[in-house]
């Protein structure tokens, strides 16, 4: 033990130590600190080191811990702490070199197991410090979730929100202190739970109900997006998204975002994107972080400003689409960004038509026009009504 690292991360279950692997006890008996929410170290016989009680909100208890720098320190977390945990916070304020981790069972397994779910087709959410409305792309009849609450309360508004969405018909089945003495199981449709419950708790989630389902596919229905007339429609979005081509770890400006839709659709794509709105009017840049935050897509940035000045500070992008407010100080202040930068521009004035040509002919890409119509009556019978083209620049620096 002695060349130990001086911070040990031990996934703790609501068996208390007997769930322990054999690393996880001897690093306990080591310890001089042992640091935990007060409902864990009250699961620990006495191992000899001074207790420290993990504060609310978590972020006081990394600063406490990282004062015991240096001495031989166990911090306590529930099950897996890489798992929707506290580990991965705890990591990465650390050097590797100064801490190791033994995790235990995770809530997610342990629920899977009592279900009798595959836990690969299960999707899992942990909402303990996170909207409920986070779960609203993964609402379809049919899917399994398995969520982590902060508390019992929030089992109750879990269930409203289910009902409010068209889900009421779903089986919700509580989890109480999963693995341990006081282990309880509650099943019952979301639109008829009663009951009290206590923490630590979670819900598997049998989705069941007429409530909308959010598509796959990018170009959603224009209704899932709140707008006043300025949104890129469903067609021209989808050809947009395309073009954009999101990759796994990467950041997206969407500049004159009008409704939010095209940054709400990239973020869609993968919980690794990441995504700024830069909207000069302030009530739609209100609008837009509304619909993020319906569709679950809350880590949405929205700045209000003007570009190219609201652009100052921004962390830099790996795609960049321009959508309103297109002016040559702008073109020229995307042409400057790095090597391998993608940019994306729609325009349907003359003006930004003439703009978008001659970043083409300077920067090259490829210059595209989009031209839709749609079924309409005239009179008794039906004809093509055209929107207005759309010319799409799209180029990699």
């Amino acid at each position: 033990m002695a060349d130990a690292p001086w911070l040990t991360i031990v996934g703790l279950g609501e068996d208390g130590p007997g769930g322990l692997c054999v690393a996880s006890r001897a690093a306990l008996d080591a310890a001089e600190i042992v640091m935990g929410p007060p409902r864990h170290l009250s699961l620990l016989p006495d191992v000899g080191a001074r207790r420290i009680d993990w504060p609310v909100p978590f972020a006081d208890g990394v600063e406490t811990l990282l004062t015991c720098r240096g001495t031989p320190t166990v911090a306590l977390a529930s099950g897996d702490p890489f798992w929707f945990g506290a580990g991965t916070t705890l990591a990465a304020r650390l050097e590797r070199s100064e801490w190791r981790a033994f995790p235990g069972r995770s809530t997610f397994s342990l629920a899977a197991a009592r279900m009798g779910w595959a836990l690969e087709t299960t999707a899992c959410f942990g909402l303990h410090a996170a909207p409920l409305k986070r779960l609203r792309p993964a609402l379809a009849p049919g899917r399994r979730l398995i969520v982590l609450l902060r508390g019992g309360d929030s089992v109750h508004a879990l269930a409203e929100y289910l009902s409010a969405e068209g889900f009421g018909a779903s089986t919700l089945s509580v989890l109480q202190a999963l693995g341990g003495p006081r282990e309880a199981v509650t099943e019952a449709r979301a639109d008829a739970l009663t009951g009290d419950f206590a923490h630590p708790v979670c819900v598997a989630i049998a989705l069941a109900g007429d409530g909308a389902v959010l598509p796959l596919a990018s170009g959603r229905p224009d209704d899932w997006f709140d707008n006043d007339g300025q949104i890129t429609k469903r067609p021209v979005r989808a050809m947009t998204l395309s073009a954009l081509a999101p990759r796994p770890f990467e950041t997206l400006w969407d500049i004159g975002g009008g409704s939010g839709s095209i940054a709400i659709e990239w973020l869609l794509g993968d919980p690794t994107l990441r995504a700024t709105c830069v909207e000069r009017d302030p009530d739609r840049a209100a609008r837009i972080a509304e619909n993020a935050a319906r569709l679950g897509q809350d880590r949405l940035r929205v700045v209000t400003g003007s570009a190219p000045e609201a652009l100052d500070g921004l962390d830099p992008p790996n795609a960049v689409f321009v959508g309103g407010g297109l002016s040559q100080a702008l073109l020229d202040r995307l042409a400057a960004l790095p090597a391998g930068t993608r940019i994306v521009a729609n325009a349907v004035t003359l003006e930004s038509e003439a703009l978008l040509a001659a970043a083409q002919a300077r920067l090259g890409g490829d210059l595209v026009r989009l031209d839709l119509s749609q079924a309409a009556p005239i009179g008794p019978k039906r004809g093509w009504k055209a929107a207005y083209p759309i010319v799409q620049w799209s180029v990699t620096l």
